[in-house]
C-alpha cells in the first residue's frame, strides 16, 4: 500500500493519501491534485468540474514536480491561459500523484471566465 504526503500552501495544511483509494472526491482524474484537495476539504477552483476545460483548478507545484505524470497537450494549450503561470505550473484536475510526496501552492488568482461573465 503506497501513501503519500501533500502539502497545500499557502494554507500549510498536509494530508496523507493512500493511492489504493482513488478516486478520493470524484473531480479530475482519479489520485489528482484535484481529487485530493476536495476529498480532504481544501478548496480549490475547478469550475469545469475536473475535466480539463478550464484553468481555475491550476496550482503551482513547488516539491516533487519531477515526479508528476507530463502534461498532455490539452492541459499545456490550457495552462498557457493560466494567471501566474510558471514552469512548475500545472492543472490539478490533471496532474497525478506518484511515487513522492508533492507541495503545491494555490495561486491567488485564477482566470474564472464564468464567473467573470456573470458580473
Amino acid at each position: 500500500m503506497a501513501t503519500h504526503k501533500v502539502t497545500f500552501l499557502p494554507l500549510h495544511v498536509t494530508v496523507e493519501v493512500d493511492e489504493e483509494k482513488y478516486p478520493l472526491a470524484d473531480h479530475g482524474r482519479p489520485g489528482s491534485i484535484l481529487d485530493i484537495a476536495l476529498a480532504n476539504n481544501i478548496h480549490l477552483e475547478h469550475n469545469c468540474g475536473g475535466a480539463c476545460a478550464c484553468t481555475t483548478c491550476h496550482v503551482i507545484v513547488r516539491e516533487g514536480y519531477e515526479s508528476l505524470d507530463p502534461a498532455e497537450e490539452a492541459e499545456e494549450d490550457l495552462l498557457d491561459k493560466a494567471w501566474g503561470l510558471e514552469p512548475a505550473s500545472r492543472l490539478s484536475c490533471q496532474a497525478l500523484l506518484r511515487e513522492t510526496d508533492l507541495t503545491v501552492e494555490i495561486p491567488k488568482y485564477t482566470i474564472n471566465m464564468v464567473k467573470e461573465i456573470k458580473k
